[in-house]
């Protein structure tokens, strides 16, 4: 199973060695990373195109934001499954595309474990966030996958279609529950850690960040699961991500915890 990585950066000298670095040493050989740049000003084409190309796709031109930029690779990639591994995060270690593949072979959908992580030097980790198989529920009880370890069949991407620019934020949480909840794929959850989060991102830089993307997603599952004004997982979705500031750097990191 060939599997598609999109990066989407801009002016990402500072991180995406890493990101590079993290997707090369994948044990999994049928693999492409698609770079989705934004013209950026900085050194970082000259950081993507000092590799070597044979796994590597490049494009760099003016977008309008993150969500245009996922917009762009979603009709460019050739693999049978696709996800997103952001320009300042890595995979956590060098088995990751291969679980997922092997996810995949029995499922439409797979997610996992993620650490948030104040660097890709000292690795210290600050959240832990640790997967759960789909409530009865879903996405109607607070209950999400963490995007960057979401990844697809390309009958799945093809079906859901592209990311809403309308959202700011939160258009990937928008993208995971239409792909979650209106069509019956097959979802399937790993306790591995997948991915390695820098903290700061444009949903969980700020206590603003947090609430924007909170009313950002309250305006998804009332588009598409018909919420009201508020709903049980406006409250719930915030409470479920305590726990993940409560577990210390020194646990083990396939125990379950509540997303």
């Amino acid at each position: 199973m060939k599997i598609s990585v999109l990066t989407v950066c801009w002016n990402s000298a500072a991180t995406i060695r890493h990101t590079i670095d993290s997707f090369l040493i994948q044990d999994h050989g049928d693999k492409e990373l698609v770079i989705i740049d934004g013209n950026s000003s900085d050194d970082t084409l000259a950081i993507v195109r000092s590799y070597p190309q044979d796994q590597i796709r490049l494009l760099s031109e003016p977008d309008s934001g993150m969500y245009d930029a996922l917009n762009k690779g979603l009709c460019l990639y050739a693999g049978d499954a696709v996800g997103v591994l952001n320009s300042d995060d890595c995979f956590h270690d060098p088995t990751v595309l291969g679980r997922i593949s092997a996810g995949l072979e029995t499922a439409d959908i797979v997610h996992g474990d993620l650490d948030f992580v104040e660097d890709h030097l000292t690795k210290r980790v600050v959240r832990r966030w640790r997967a759960a198989a789909r409530p009865a529920k879903g996405f109607r009880t607070g209950w999400m996958p963490a995007h960057p370890t979401f990844y697809v069949r390309r009958k799945v991407a093809e079906t859901v279609g592209t990311f809403d620019l309308n959202l700011k934020v939160a258009s990937d949480y928008d993208w995971m529950l239409r792909a979650v909840e209106l069509h019956g794929f097959r979802t399937a959850a790993t306790s591995h850690v997948l991915v390695d989060m820098m903290v700061g991102g444009a949903s969980t830089r700020s206590l603003a960040s947090h609430i924007g993307h909170n009313l950002e997603a309250l305006r998804a599952r009332r588009r598409w699961l018909g919420a009201g004004p508020v709903d049980y997982a406006l409250v719930a979705k915030p409470m479920r991500k305590i726990g993940q500031f409560l577990l210390k750097q020194g646990d083990n990191p396939n125990m379950k915890k509540p997303i």
